[in-house]
C-alpha cells in the first residue's frame, strides 16, 4: 500500500506496524490530500522566548506557514500572566511593535509596585485573533523540559491540552520514557490525538543512541533542530543528530521491536528582533505533513501514519512509499541543483551508509533485500537563507522505508 493514496486519518502506526482501520474512499474526503507547512517548536515570552505569542504567530503566518504548536516549557498558556513590560530594551522593543501591529489597546499594561507591567495573551486569546479556518491553525502544546543527573531531556507533546509536570526517572532512558508515558496517559484521558517526540538530542550532549534505543516509548525526535546550540553535526567523537537516526533505526530494526523512529525538523526559536546565526530565530527547520484538511485532529493522524517530511527549504512534490520502494518527487527551483542521497544499513552492515544518489527530478530506490531501511535526504545548492551553522545548505528528509 502507498501512503500517498490512502487517507491518513484512518492509518496509523501501531507498536506492532502498520494498522488499517479502514480505507475511506477519497471521494467521500474533504479534499485532494496536500502538504501543510507547520513548526511544532517555538518559544514565546510565556517561557523563554522574547516576543509575544501573538507576534510570533503572525509571523509565521505571513510567512506562509499553515499551522504552528507554541511550546513553552513546563506550561501552556492559559491564565493571567503579567511580566515586566521594561526589563530591557528588547522587551520595550516588542512592546512598540505589538503596538505598531495590532493597536494601543489590544496590549495591556498597568504598574504595580511601581513597575510597569504588561500581560501576555493566552491562547485562546492568540488563536481567535490569528487564525483563519483553513488557512492557519495553532496547536495546543509543550515542551516538557526535564534532565537526568544535569543532562537535559526534552521532549515536545503536541495537542496537549494541559501541562504536564516532569516527572524523574533512574537514567536519561528512563526519563525519557516515564514522561512520554505521562503524555500517552493524558492522550487516553482526554481522548485526543497527542504526538510526543524527543528533542535536540545533542544539546549539552545531554540524549545519546543507546539512551533513544533503550526509551521504547519514543517513535519521533528532531533530526533537525535550528538552534544553533544544539550540536546539530555533532563532533570528532560524537555522532551528528542525523546520524543518531541510523544507529537507533538500525538497533531496532535488527531487534524486530516494531516500534521505530521518525524524523522532524523544528525550528526550537527564541529570538525575533535579531537575525543571527548564532540566535535562535525562526524560519529554518519545519514538518509538511500530507493531509486532506486543515485540522488538528488530521494532522495528528496523518503525523501519526508516518504521512510527512522534514525540511530546511526542499520542497518535494510527492514522497511514495511502497512495499519495496521509496520514491520522492523535488520541486525544482530555477537555477538550483538538487542530490538526493539514499541511507540505509545493510544486514551485518555499518549503520547508515550510502546506497543510492542521484541528481533526477524524481529519484526512486528499490530495496534488494539487503537493508533493513531506506531513507532519503534530499540537498540542494542553494544557501539556506537563515543558517543556524555555517555554509548551510537547505535539505529534506523522508521517513524511512522498513521492509
Amino acid at each position: 500500500m502507498k501512503l500517498r493514496t490512502a487517507c491518513c486519518s484512518v492509518v496509523s502506526l501501531g507498536i506492532m506496524g502498520l494498522v488499517v482501520w479502514g480505507i475511506q474512499d477519497p471521494k467521500e474526503a474533504p479534499g485532494k490530500p496536500r502538504y501543510f507547512k507547520g513548526n511544532l517548536h517555538t518559544h514565546s515570552l510565556w517561557s523563554d522566548g522574547d516576543d509575544f505569542p501573538e507576534m510570533i504567530a503572525d509571523w509565521y503566518k505571513a510567512k506562509g506557514y499553515d499551522f504552528l504548536a507554541l511550546t513553552e516549557h513546563n506550561v501552556i498558556a492559559v491564565g493571567k500572566r503579567w511580566v515586566d513590560a521594561e526589563k530591557d530594551d528588547t522587551r520595550k522593543k516588542a512592546i512598540v511593535k505589538a503596538q505598531k501591529r495590532f493597536g494601543a489597546d489590544w496590549v495591556d499594561l498597568r504598574t504595580e509596585g511601581g513597575k510597569k507591567q504588561v500581560r501576555l495573551k493566552t491562547l485562546a486569546e492568540v488563536k481567535s485573533k490569528i487564525e483563519t479556518p483553513g488557512k492557519f491553525l495553532m496547536i495546543s502544546a509543550e515542551e516538557v523540559t526535564h534532565s537526568f543527573q544535569k543532562l537535559p531531556v526534552h521532549m515536545n507533546a503536541i495537542n496537549l491540552k494541559e501541562a504536564i509536570k516532569p516527572i524523574d526517572g533512574s537514567s536519561v532512558s528512563e526519563t525519557i520514557a516515564v514522561n512520554l508515558r505521562l503524555v500517552d496517559e493524558k492522550r487516553r484521558k482526554s481522548g485526543e490525538p497527542t504526538l510526543s517526540f524527543l528533542n535536540h538530542p545533542n544539546f549539552q550532549w545531554g540524549v545519546n543512541a543507546n539512551d533513544m534505543i533503550k526509551a521504547e516509548e519514543l517513535r519521533y525526535y528532531e533530526v533537525y533542530n535550528g538552534h544553533p546550540g544544539t550540536n546539530q553535526n555533532g563532533d570528532a567523537k560524537r555522532p551528528s543528530a542525523e546520524k543518531l537516526w541510523d544507529l537507533v533505526l538500525s538497533k531496532r530494526v535488527q531487534a524486530n521491536q516494531g516500534y521505530y523512529l521518525r524524523g522532524l525538523a523544528t525550528d526550537d526559536s527564541h529570538n525575533y528582533h535579531v537575525r543571527a546565526m548564532n540566535k535562535p530565530t525562526p524560519g529554518r527547520g519545519w514538518v509538511m505533513v500530507r493531509a486532506r484538511e486543515l485540522k488538528t485532529e488530521e494532522l495528528m493522524a496523518c503525523l501519526e501514519s508516518g504521512d510527512f517530511y522534514a525540511s530546511t527549504g526542499v520542497l518535494l512534490e510527492d514522497v511514495q512509499v511502497g512495499p519495496k520502494t521509496l520514491a520522492v518527487k523535488i520541486q525544482m527551483q530555477p537555477g538550483v541543483t538538487y542530490k538526493t542521497t539514499f541511507i540505509a544499513t545493510l544486514k551485518d552492515g555499518e549503520p547508515g551508509v550510502v546506497v543510492g544518489e542521484s541528481d533526477g527530478k524524481e529519484p526512486s530506490y528499490t530495496l534488494t533485500g539487503k537493508e533493513l531501511y531506506v531513507r532519503a535526504r534530499v540537498d540542494s545548492s542553494k544557501d539556506h537563507p537563515n543558517p543556524s551553522f555555517k555554509d548551510e545548505k537547505e535539505s529534506a528528509w523522508t521517513q524511512p522505508l522498513i521492509p
